[in-house]
């Protein structure tokens, strides 16, 4: 990546020794994968193109067949036999989609963490107020244990503030909310799966990336891609406020979503047939038949 800055490096590998058992493990990995027979990646050739390219030239066999969940639109699930496997860690809340039906288009804000992100009590109320503060709707999925060491605990003021615009839910089909049409924009940890959902639903984001790859991730949708913002990692309600609003409504927000839509439109037919992901998978799938047989 072209002018990287250190805090868009993954997580595991801003160590200040080289003998950190995490810097040790990912560089084991990273040259076991490159000497494996092939490498197989939930993105699409258009999305990663100069990453992909770096990587071909030290392991050519290299299948792009993402986003995975638009490419399984072509393979029907049978009422007896294989059944597709959904990867939620919580139980849903299907409630939310019926919710998201009484609100205009890119209307309201949708925020998830995933599933493993945690953050201080200090934060979650610097959230809570500046998404109250902006008088948009929203939908904002809290875990149980999203709180370092403490349970959620919001101020019946919130929710009086709130009570006409706000559904609060411990989980969702993820992939159902972001394709609803009131949905204008998601705030996001920027984990992979939430990231490639996200455009190929054509939503823009906002990002708070966490750990891992995930500052990576956000320089992507930011900066290279150009569909989304990013917020300060410690948040502040005032930029919260100002960042919801901007993205559904402001000038460069418009910019954004039509940055978004054009991508989604590129992530349909990398999987449609004969696009990049969907020959990739094609010809994976002919590549491990014959050398099994």
């Amino acid at each position: 990546m072209r002018n990287i800055k250190l805090k868009d490096i993954p997580s595991f590998i801003r160590v200040t020794t080289l003998d950190d058992i995490m810097f040790d493990f990912l560089g084991s990995e990273a040259r076991n994968c490159l000497k494996s027979s092939s490498i197989i990646i939930n993105t699409f050739q258009e999305l990663d193109g100069e990453a992909l390219d770096t990587l071909r030239a030290k392991n050519a066999n290299i299948y792009t067949i993402g986003p995975l969940d638009l490419l399984g639109r072509h393979f029907l699930v049978k009422e007896k036999g294989f059944m597709s496997v959904g990867s939620s860690l919580w139980k849903n809340d299907s409630n939310c989609l019926t919710w998201l039906d009484k609100w205009e288009p890119n209307s309201v804000v949708y925020v998830n963490y995933g599933s493993i992100t945690v953050m201080t009590n200090h934060h979650l109320k610097e959230f809570a107020w500046g998404l109250a503060n902006s008088k948009l709707p929203f939908l904002w999925i809290i875990r149980s244990d999203v709180v370092m060491d403490e349970s959620v605990a919001l101020a019946q003021e919130f929710f009086d503030e709130i009570k006409d615009r706000g559904y609060i839910a411990s989980w969702c089909i993820q992939e159902k909310v972001l394709s609803h049409p009131s949905v204008g924009v998601f705030l996001t940890h920027c984990g992979w799966n939430s990231t490639l959902e996200s455009i190929y639903a054509g939503v823009p984001m906002i990002c708070w990336p966490f750990f891992a790859e995930q500052q990576t991730n956000s320089r992507y949708v930011c900066e290279l891609w150009e569909i989304g913002m990013e917020i300060n990692h410690d948040v502040k309600r005032d930029e919260i406020t100002k960042l919801v609003i901007e993205m559904i409504m402001g000038e460069k927000g418009m910019e954004i979503r039509q940055k978004s839509a054009e991508w989604k439109k590129k992530a349909v037919r990398a999987t449609d047939i004969g696009g990049s992901s969907y020959n990739n998978f094609q010809k994976l799938m002919k590549d491990v038949f014959h050398q099994n047989v």
